[in-house]
C-alpha cells in the first residue's frame, strides 16, 4: 500500500469484475480515470465489455467529459482503439496498488459534501455535540435525547410545518442544536469535503488523523454533477468522519472532514443512461462491511428511501445562480448510518483501528474497498492540479 506501516488488503474481498463492478456491468456506462505507469501520470478511462479503453485524447480530464453536452452521446460516438488491458488486469494492480491502477473517478470537479439528510446521523450529530466529542459520554446523551424528543421524527420533512413545530418544542427543552436547525429547517448543512485531485479510490488507504480516538466511516452515494448543475451519474463515497474532533466544535469540521486519504469515491461514475437514472439513485440500498484485524465485524446499510431531502433539492442548494463551479461538482449525499455498537468497552460505541477493512457496496455502482490507517502514515497527496497540467502538456493533450 505505499505506507510505513504497510497496511494491508489481505483481509478483503480479492477484486474481481465479479465482485467490484455493478451487477449489469454488461450495460453500464463506467467511466474512471487509472494510474499509468508509462504515461508517469493520469489516463480517463472507460470501461467496455470488461476491456480498458484509453480516451484521454478525447477528453484530458473526467471533469471536460462530465461537462460536455451529453457526455453519453460523446461516448457512443468514440471510435476506441485497443484496449489497454482488460478491468481485471487494472483491478489487479489496484489491489496491490502497484503498477497501472484505479484512481478515483473525478479530477478537477469540487467535492462538496451535504451532512445531516437522514435522521439517524441527525441524531449521531446531536450526541456529539452534546458530549463534546467524548464518547464515553455517548450513550447516557444518546437516551436523553431520544426521551426528550419523544415523538418519532423519521417521517418529518425540513422546513414543513410539522418541523417548525419540533423545533418549537425542543427549543422549550433547551434541546436545539445547530445540527437540528440544518437537519429539519430550510437550508441544508454544505461544506467542502476535500481539494479537487485529493479523492483516493478503490484499495488506497484511508487516513485518519493521528489524535483522534473517536471516529467512523459515513458509506454515502456522490452524485456526479455537471457545471450547469446537471446530475449525470453517480458514483460512491465514504465521507470519513472524526467524531471526537466534529464534535469539540463544530467549527473544527474541516479538521474532522479533510484530512490526507479521509475522502474515498469510486471505483467509477456510471453515467445515466436508459436503465440507471435518478429513479433508481432514490431507491438505492448502499451495505456496509467492516473487517478488522482482531477478527471484528460490523456490518450495516443506508436505504436511500429515508433521506430527508430529495438528491436534486440537495444539488439546488449547492450549484445555481448564487455559487457557480465552472469544472462541476461531486456532491457526498449523507449517511443514514453512523455505527453506534461497542467495538471496545460497553457505552463506548464505535471507532476504527489501523488495518480495518471498509467495504461499501451497491449492486448497481459496484464495490468500494479501502483499508485504513493515519493520515500521516498512508500515501502522501502528491499530484495535484499542477502536476496534472504538466504531465498532460508533456503528452501533447494540452
Amino acid at each position: 500500500m505505499n505506507t510505513k506501516d504497510k497496511l494491508s488488503m489481505q483481509n478483503a474481498k480479492t477484486f474481481t469484475t465479479h465482485n467490484c463492478l455493478p451487477r449489469d456491468a454488461k450495460h453500464a456506462t463506467l467511466i474512471g480515470r487509472m494510474w499509468s505507469q508509462q504515461q508517469g501520470g493520469p489516463c480517463v478511462i472507460l470501461i467496455q465489455n470488461e476491456q480498458v479503453y484509453d480516451i484521454t485524447e478525447h477528453f484530458p480530464t473526467s471533469s471536460a467529459l462530465i461537462n460536455t453536452e451529453n457526455p453519453l452521446r460523446c461516448l457512443q460516438e468514440l471510435t476506441l482503439a485497443n484496449p489497454l488491458c482488460s478491468i481485471q488486469e487494472l483491478l489487479s494492480g489496484t489491489e496491490q496498488q502497484s503498477g497501472n491502477h484505479l484512481l478515483a473517478p473525478c479530477d478537477l470537479q469540487s467535492i462538496k459534501a451535504c451532512g445531516v439528510t437522514f435522521i439517524d446521523s441527525l441524531l449521531e450529530r446531536v450526541v456529539e455535540e452534546k458530549a463534546m466529542g467524548d464518547r464515553q459520554e455517548a450513550a447516557a446523551i444518546r437516551q436523553s435525547i431520544l426521551s426528550s424528543i419523544g415523538a418519532d421524527i423519521h417521517n418529518i420533512k425540513p422546513a414543513s410545518p410539522e418541523a417548525l413545530k419540533l423545533k418549537e418544542l425542543l427549543q422549550g427543552k433547551g434541546m436545539w442544536s445547530q445540527y437540528l436547525e440544518v437537519g429539519l429547517g430550510p437550508d441544508a448543512e454544505v461544506f467542502t469535503k476535500s481539494q479537487p485531485m485529493s479523492a483516493i479510490g478503490l484499495g488506497d488507504a484511508i487516513g485518519l488523523h493521528p489524535d483522534s480516538t473517536w471516529n467512523n466511516p459515513e458509506p454515502e452515494l456522490v452524485m456526479c454533477v455537471n457545471n450547469r448543475g446537471k446530475i449525470v451519474g453517480a458514483s460512491l463515497g465514504n465521507d470519513v468522519n472524526l467524531r471526537d474532533v466534529e464534535g469539540r466544535s463544530a467549527l473544527l469540521l474541516g479538521r474532522a472532514k479533510d484530512n490526507n486519504g479521509s475522502c474515498v469515491i469510486g471505483p467509477f461514475i456510471r453515467l445515466f443512461d436508459e436503465r440507471f437514472s435518478l429513479d433508481n439513485i432514490r431507491r438505492a440500498r448502499v451495505d456496509l462491511r467492516i473487517l478488522g484485524q482482531d477478527g471484528y465485524l460490523l456490518q450495516g446499510s443506508s436505504d436511500m428511501s429515508r433521506i430527508s431531502r430529495d438528491v436534486e433539492q440537495l444539488v439546488q442548494q449547492v450549484i445555481g445562480e448564487n455559487h457557480q463551479y465552472p469544472d462541476g461538482i461531486m456532491l457526498f449525499t449523507g449517511t443514514m448510518y453512523a455505527p453506534v455498537d461497542d467495538r471496545f468497552e460497553d457505552g463506548q460505541g464505535f471507532s476504527h483501528l489501523d488495518g480495518d477493512i471498509v467495504e461499501i457496496y451497491n449492486e448497481q455502482l459496484g464495490l468500494l474497498a479501502n483499508v485504513v490507517g493515519k493520515s500521516n502514515q498512508v500515501r502522501p497527496w502528491t499530484f495535484g492540479i499542477g502536476s496534472l497540467i504538466d504531465n498532460l502538456s508533456a503528452r501533447g493533450f494540452l
